[in-house]
């Protein structure tokens, strides 16, 4: 009898009795929520039978959810309203083999809106997505493909094509837009943004840029996307814009922009370019910080890669440009500095090695003058320009620096070369250009350990051969500077030693 007491009380304590059964255990709650556009809302969101709006699926999405989306069309402007957490990520992305688009054809813009927001909201993800057909044509809006902003972190999106997101007023009315926008705007640091894989192409952004990183973002990584046929800067790390209204908070930091594609970025395609001439820039450090920018495919562009300062508080610094290719652009090739008389920002303590440039420097400059394939303008301080392969179309520059501002530049060790007649320009606008090499150096007090009028012997894809002068010819700076890997992927300090350019 005592023994059936103590058995019974145990039930008992345990929620049992003969009265009272275990309840069962609960189903396992969907994890998984499937869109179509043939869909029902009021679905249980399965393969079979899908919820039709991808706003309706991301609402029932918890942390550790995945949203996924067929083919079709989807004409709402998407939010994630809720975050993920460490390992357990809410993700939207197309069904495997299909593209769905998010499309913004007939859908109105109120102030500054985007067909997808991430706002406050870490820990999610979007990828393989159409994003487009956003259009205004009402002054002084904002029109963006995707933004990202209010301390969210832990962020990828990936391998989306945005396209046709287009604010369609003259400059006057503020015409202004973004592909893709990443903007730090309060106290807290956006972290672990992943921007990869991704197309943008044929967005009217007048004077905004098409791929944007701004404010307190500390920690990016924007690698292996093609952005082509824009009327504005293609890749912008950015700071010093009231992004942030804490001053310390408010430039971008710690980012590495790598193995992008762009071309086509021409500023004289939309009504900004008129006032500004081929003033584009395909990828731009703007008052960022410790951002280094390699092995980037750039041509076609206004000029290539700049590491400049628009704003006097907000030097770009600590930047390293390395491994690169820039080919044919309208003006220079690979920029540092302030703007002429505008700004005193500059550039100071940043690296450009090991860089190929080839025939940019088309046309003329704001000033009449030649930028040159390497140009310093205002404000430089305390950088260093090395191992780079430079060769020079018809009038051109090898490298032009615009005035006596700026000390403690480190000019060494480059290879320079030109079919026709090609110089340097020191300390003037639009002075005349030393042709002789030796009576630069002398000038200038800079290229000691350069190589001048020696054929480089680039292949089409701007690789050098074994008998080529810059193979092995450069100056052997620390790994972190220079890099682990050239453009190609090839180890870039081989037996103790590196090539000139972009190329080992």
């Amino acid at each position: 009898m005592l023994k059936t007491i103590l058995i019974v009380s145990l039930l008992a304590a345990a929620g049992c009795s003969k009265s009272n059964p275990p309840a069962p255990a609960e189903a396992p709650r969907q994890n998984t929520f499937y869109v179509s556009p043939s869909g029902n809302d009021a679905a249980a969101g399965t393969l079979q039978a899908p919820l039709k709006g991808i706003n309706t699926a991301l609402a029932k999405a918890l942390p550790g959810d995945t949203v996924i989306v067929r083919a079709g069309n989807y004409y709402e402007k998407v939010f994630f309203p809720k975050a993920g957490r460490l390992e357990k990520m809410i993700t939207l992305k197309a069904y495997a083999g299909e593209r769905p688009v998010i499309d913004g054809t007939g859908l109105t813009v109120a102030g500054k809106e985007a067909l997808v927001t991430i706002r406050n909201a870490s820990y999610v993800q979007i990828e393989g997505f159409d994003i487009c057909n956003l259009k205004s044509s009402t002054p002084w809006a904002n029109v963006n493909g995707i933004v990202a902003d209010a301390g969210s972190s832990n962020i990828i999106i990936r391998r989306n094509r945005i396209y046709n997101i287009e604010h369609n007023v003259a400059p006057g009315d503020g015409r202004s837009g973004h592909g893709i926008e990443i903007i730090g705007n309060t106290e807290v640091p956006m972290k672990n943004i992943l921007v990869e894989e991704n197309e943008i192409h044929d967005c009217n952004t007048g004077y905004s840029e098409n791929l944007t990183i701004n404010g307190y973002v500390d920690g990016f990584i924007i690698r292996k996307n093609t952005i082509y046929n824009a009327e504005n800067i293609g890749i912008d790390a950015a700071g010093g814009y009231a992004a942030n209204p804490v001053a310390a908070y408010n430039y971008a930091r710690n980012g590495l922009i790598s193995e992008n594609t762009l071309y086509n970025i021409d500023m004289s395609t939309g009504p900004v370019g008129p006032v500004h001439g081929h003033g584009a820039i395909a990828i731009y450090v703007d008052g960022a910080r410790k951002i280094t920018v390699e092995r980037n495919r750039i041509y076609d562009c206004d000029r290539g890669i700049g590491i400049v300062s628009e704003n006097d508080a907000y030097p770009t610094s600590d930047c390293i440009v390395r491994n690169n290719i820039v080919t044919g652009s309208y003006r220079t090739g690979i920029y540092l500095g302030g703007y002429l008389g505008y700004t005193s920002g500059g550039t100071r303590n940043c690296y450009v090695v090991n860089n190929t440039l080839v025939t940019n420097n088309r046309e003329r400059g704001a000033f009449g003058e030649i930028e040159g394939e390497l140009r310093l303008t205002e404000q430089c301080f305390d950088n260093v320009i090395r191992n780079n392969l430079v060769v020079a179309g018809p009038d051109d520059l090898f490298l032009h620096k615009y005035t006596n501002t700026g000390s403690g530049n480190v000019i060494d060790n480059n290879l320079y070369f030109s079919a026709s007649p090609s110089g340097w320009i020191w300390n003037t606008t639009n002075g005349t250009p030393f042709m002789d090499f030796n009576a630069w150096k002398a000038a200038s007090g800079v290229d000691a350990g350069s190589i001048a009028g020696s054929d480089p012997l680039l292949t089409e894809d701007f690789r050098i051969p074994a008998n080529s002068p810059a193979k092995q010819a450069g100056y052997v700076l620390p790994a972190d500077v220079i890099g682990t890997l050239d453009f190609s992927g090839q180890p870039r300090i081989q037996n103790n030693k590196v090539s000139i350019g972009a190329h080992q």
